[in-house]
């Protein structure tokens, strides 16, 4: 009789186990929010007494702050989106004291999975923050990029998960009378970028999958 009995019992038993694999297997809904904007002071640039002021917003993930984002985020594709990160870093001098003085920062782009909630960095070659003004398509990253001493720009194409640009092109020597680069100008049918890194300069570029073509001003001009 006692066999008999456990047999239920051994049914139940599995069946348990057999749940609770896979409610562990199966992944976690994630909550991905950008909130409210809010006004912040950037450190003024040297030569300049005023701060710079920039609309910041926070991105929770599960309804915990996971970075402070500005700007508009990008749609990559369903499942993720591409934004920049701000940040605070500690302003005070060693010699001083009282409470930390903070100061707001622009920093890198990352990209947000609203399904597992990862937040990973995005490579972007030659990037500065503060002027690069990233321009997205697609995974298609276009901006201008600065040389690590500030004196030479670069027309740069990025694609998302990879770590090469695939366009690098020196693009003119960077002025202290520029505030920023401005954004590069993408079109569709053929895929093409216009970089306008200087005044009175542009260079078009045509995407066709991993490979990138100059176009000349004849031809920029005729395909309009």
């Amino acid at each position: 009789m006692s066999s008999f009995r456990m047999k239920p019992l051994s049914r139940i038993v599995i069946t348990i186990v057999v749940l609770n694999f896979y409610a562990h297997a199966a992944p976690k809904p994630h909550v991905i929010s950008l909130g409210r904007w809010t006004t912040v002071s950037l450190g003024a640039p040297d030569g300049v007494s005023n701060p710079l002021q920039l609309k910041v917003r926070p991105l929770y993930v599960d309804g915990k702050t996971k970075e402070y984002t500005t700007g508009a985020a990008h749609d990559v594709t369903e499942r993720t989106f591409a934004v920049q990160r701000i940040y605070r870093i500690n302003d005070s001098l060693p010699q001083q004291t009282g409470p930390t003085q903070w100061q707001w920062q622009r920093g890198g782009w990352v990209l947000v999975d609203r399904l597992t909630g990862k937040v990973q960095p995005i490579s972007l070659a030659e990037f500065d923050p503060d002027y690069s003004a990233v321009n997205w398509f697609r995974d298609y990253a276009a901006y201008c990029g600065v040389s690590d001493d500030g004196g030479k720009l670069f027309a740069i194409i990025m694609q998302i998960g990879r770590r090469k640009p695939l366009l690098k092109k020196a693009a003119g020597d960077s002025t202290d009378s520029q505030a920023a680069c401005v954004p590069p100008v993408w079109e569709r049918n053929p895929v093409r970028v216009t970089f306008a890194p200087n005044p009175g300069q542009k260079l078009t570029f045509s995407v066709k999958s991993h490979a990138i073509d100059a176009i000349t001003q004849d031809e920029s001009e005729g395909g309009e």
